[in-house]
């Protein structure tokens, strides 16, 4: 079962939302532009549901207009505001300099200053609000700058840690000041009382999916009296203000949820979530030692946390949870693509170890007890499962070493090789950026280091990694190393560079090319690069020389099970990591199937043994999402495993009820 932590983003729809927008479909499907009873019927429906976001959010006089969400509602907001101080501009009063929006606002507030200012020809200062570490914006810079600001944005409670602004100290900070006041009430909207009539908000825009209606239906608040000019212009829908034939259904959608937030039975009351909150807090620090919280949750919505793992990428986190399907995020559902530290937190000023291992877990007020009972629980498994495989930063149990592992950052390639019988290890090309993740993994398998080893002449992650792990150097000299039954040797290419070769089944070969290696390599040897950009992962001589492969194919759920059923013998392999294996699922596939782990940073291990099976042997890889069971198969095709498929979408796209968590489905 699914846990969904990723309210803030966006929420299921709420039953009766999704009943009511079907009854809107199918029985008030009418234009509400139209004199008829069936189009009277619709205009009653709009008239209802405004009068009840109109109570519900205090609007008082204030005009509220149906549109597509948030983003539509702060454009529209902001040309308004904009369009305005032209005109004053244009009448002598040159006062207004500034377009202030606060520094932690969601991008799509900076971006649309950006946009209209230019368009406009107003030359206006685009300048942020700059917030303290707990999140909140400077009032005293605030109230500094007011008396030139045309234009101030600032939001109600931030999208990604949750903090509550000080909309009143806002507020008077602004007094004096003739600029207009925009505030983002996306988060805040079924969370807090935001009494948009007792203040002097000019707009404010929601957004419906944050909280249990449809995507694409959203309000803009308008305070009587401010300055309003239409974004879309055409038949005179809303008044003449937003033009465009209503979403009857996502309208009808938004009232449902409006009625459940006023009947105060469908949602849970700020006591409870607080109480939830916590308990999911309780079971973050069990889990993760160290752990951080990136804002002070008694200044935060009582139904987010953001929260750091010193010593933990966010990406890792991110992964486990995921594998637990644990729906979390590392923050703004916009930005989570770009994989970059997030300008939240660095706003905040933050450090990196923070920054960098961010993560956003949020839930909606429709939460159960259950849920967060569940929640909880895989949150602790999560924790036992990172050390379980010595990925976290303290508490690691004993790890069995052998084979070869690939570490990747940024396309540079690290290789730990190890032998369990000999309990020996060798470091090939360590990066200064790894040192610490090395030397984890290292003090988790206990074996001593006899060699680190460069293939070119830069040492920089060599020293790093011995002076991490001192206790366990026995490093020696000479050319060769001996591994168990497995010997390393040193080839050496002059100018400083060396290839190692394990047998002549493995040669790491540094940014050597293939040509120069000669007689040294077979042509089935594994050429294991230390620059890998395009995550190749290995090739060989022969594979070099034939050149680029064609792309392997995937496979859907049905062409996979029809493949397996002309194929009995066919092999699957799981390239997930072992933390993701031990949490996630498999797909349910006949018992007969042989299913393999065998994850990507390993694959080195399995290459020999699948390149040697009939070259009719169907063998398919899966992972997550798709991309790392295309990167190994599209590996097998190039070094002449042409029946190597991928499983597209992967598990991610798998149907949920053909899942299967049994460890006795690997073999």
């Amino acid at each position: 079962m699914e846990i969904y932590l990723d309210a803030n983003a966006t929420t299921p729809v709420l039953d009766a939302a999704r009943a009511a927008a079907l009854s809107a479909m199918a029985e008030d499907f009418g234009n509400p532009s139209s004199i008829h009873s069936t189009g009277l019927k619709a205009r009653a429906l709009i008239d209802r549901v405004r009068s009840q976001a109109s109570r519900l959010l205090g609007a008082g006089n204030g005009r509220l207009l149906f549109l597509s969400g948030a983003t539509e509602g702060i454009q529209t907001a902001v040309l308004s505001a904009l369009r305005a101080l032209r005109e004053r501009r244009a009448a002598g009063d040159a006062s207004a300099e500034l377009l202030l929006y606060g520094a932690t606002e969601h991008k799509a507030v900076p971006e649309a200053l950006k946009h209209w200012n230019e368009l406009l020809g107003l030359g206006l200062q685009v300048e942020a609000i700059p917030v303290g570490r707990d999140g909140r914006h400077d009032l005293a810079w605030l109230k500094e700058h007011a008396p030139r600001a045309g234009l101030v944005c600032t939001m109600a409670a931030n999208n990604e840690t949750g903090v509550i602004s000080d909309l009143d100290g806002i507020e008077a900070a602004l007094a004096g000041s003739t600029c207009f006041w925009l505030v983002d009430g996306v988060q805040a909207l079924g969370k807090l009382p935001l009494r948009l009539a007792e203040r002097r908000i000019d707009y404010a825009p929601f957004s419906g999916h944050k909280l249990y209606a449809p995507k694409g239906i959203g309000l803009l608040y308008v305070r009587e009296g401010a300055p309003f000019t239409p974004l879309m212009a055409g038949g005179g829908q809303e008044g003449a203000l937003r033009s465009g034939t209503e979403n009857m259904s996502g309208i009808a959608a938004l009232g449902a949820v409006l009625e459940a937030l006023e009947d105060g039975k469908s949602f849970r009351d700020h006591a409870t979530l607080a109480t939830f909150r916590n308990r999911l807090a309780a079971a973050l620090q069990q889990a993760f030692p160290g752990l951080v919280f990136n804002a002070p949750l008694e200044q935060t919505l009582p139904t987010t946390l953001n929260f750091s793992v010193p010593g933990l990428a966010s990406r890792l986190l991110l992964d486990l949870f995921d594998a637990a399907e644990l729906r979390v995020s590392g923050g703004s559902a916009c930005s989570a693509a770009k994989a970059q530290p997030s300008y939240v937190l660095q706003a905040m000023g933050l450090p990196e170890s923070q920054t960098a291992s961010a993560v956003r877990l949020s839930f909606g007020p429709a939460a159960e007890e259950a849920f967060i009972n569940e929640a909880c629980e895989r949150i602790r498994v999560c924790g036992d499962t990172l050390r379980e495989n010595c990925l976290a930063p303290s508490g690691n149990q004993a790890l069995i070493g052998d084979g070869i592992t690939r570490f990747l950052m940024d396309g540079e390639c690290c290789w730990l090789v190890a032998d369990a019988g000999s309990r020996r290890c060798v470091v090939i090309d360590p990066q200064p950026a790894l040192a610490d993740r090395l030397a984890q993994q290292l003090r988790c398998q206990g074996y001593p280091l006899v060699a680190v080893l460069q293939t070119g002449s830069q040492d920089e992650g060599a020293q790093a990694l011995r002076a991490a792990i001192p206790e366990l150097l026995a490093e020696e000299g000479g050319d060769a190393w001996a591994l168990g039954q497995q010997t390393l040797r040193r080839l050496a290419l002059g100018d400083g560079r060396s290839v190692f070769l394990l047998d002549q089944r493995v040669a790491f070969i540094g940014r050597a090319s293939p040509a120069e290696l000669g007689t040294a390599v077979l042509p089935a040897t594994l050429l294991a690069p230390a620059c890998d950009p395009d995550n190749r992962v290995a090739s060989t001589p022969t594979a070099a020389l034939a050149g680029a492969a064609g792309p392997a194919p995937s496979l859907g759920p049905d062409a996979l099970h029809a493949l397996l059923r002309e194929h009995p013998d066919a092999l699957v392999i799981d390239v997930r990591e072992p933390f993701e294996q031990r949490l996630g699922q498999a797909p349910a596939l006949d018992p007969a199937v042989a299913i393999e782990a065998m994850p990507i940073s390993r694959l080195l291990n399995a290459l020999p043994a699948w390149l040697a099976m009939p070259a009719e042997r169907p063998i398919v890889f899966f992972c997550r999402s798709g991309n790392r069971s295309q990167i190994a198969a599209q590996l097998l095709v190039r070094l002449g495993h042409e029946r190597a498929y991928s499983l597209a979408g992967g598990l991610a796209l798998w149907p949920q009820r053909e899942a299967a968590a049994d460890p006795a489905l690997y073999v």
